[in-house]
């Protein structure tokens, strides 16, 4: 099957053939597995293994992915879907700087920015320990700090807003 995957902002295609995916031309060994009850994915691609969080977005074939300490926008489409919202214009939302959000419940244990700062596409906003790991929230678009929402020490639940922009 053909996928359109769009990471952000970034277009590719991808083709899944059993054990192997071709991603622009170039075919690979690759698989996925889930970790039960959790969001979690163990994803191999060639001789590596890849623990990534996902989280699903707002509409179909959207979703936020944390990868290695980053944060991907990623959007998924078989190659009919795409080509029906590229037809009726339903690809064309807003885009710009987006809410930081928990992924998951867990504790502030660092805060990298103050209101007003300028923040660039992957920097940095907030570390959070959740299941004895440490995660850094990076900002998915460039942008200002409109509003810290957390500070060091402070529990926080999935979904709670952690960092506005403008």
């Amino acid at each position: 099957m053909r996928y359109v995957v769009s990471v952000n902002g970034e277009r590719h295609e991808i083709s899944l053939d059993g054990g192997a995916v071709e991603l622009d031309g170039a075919r690979i060994a690759a698989g996925a597995e889930e970790l039960a009850g959790t969001p979690v994915r163990l994803v191999t691609i060639g001789d590596e293994v890849h623990r990534v969080v996902v989280r699903r977005g707002d509409a179909r074939g959207r979703y936020t992915l944390w990868l290695d300490g980053f944060r991907y926008e990623v959007e998924a489409l078989d190659e009919r879907t795409h080509a029906i919202r590229a037809l009726s214009g339903a690809a064309s939302a807003a885009t710009g700087p987006a809410p930081l959000k928990a992924p998951m419940p867990g504790l502030v244990v660092r805060v990298n920015v103050a209101v007003g700062d300028e923040v660039a596409a992957g920097q940095g906003l907030v570390a959070i320990e959740a299941m004895k790991m440490e995660n850094e929230l990076r900002a998915a678009a460039a942008g200002r700090v409109k509003a810290v929402r957390v500070a060091v020490g402070e529990a926080v639940e999935k979904g709670q807003l952690l960092v506005e922009m403008e």
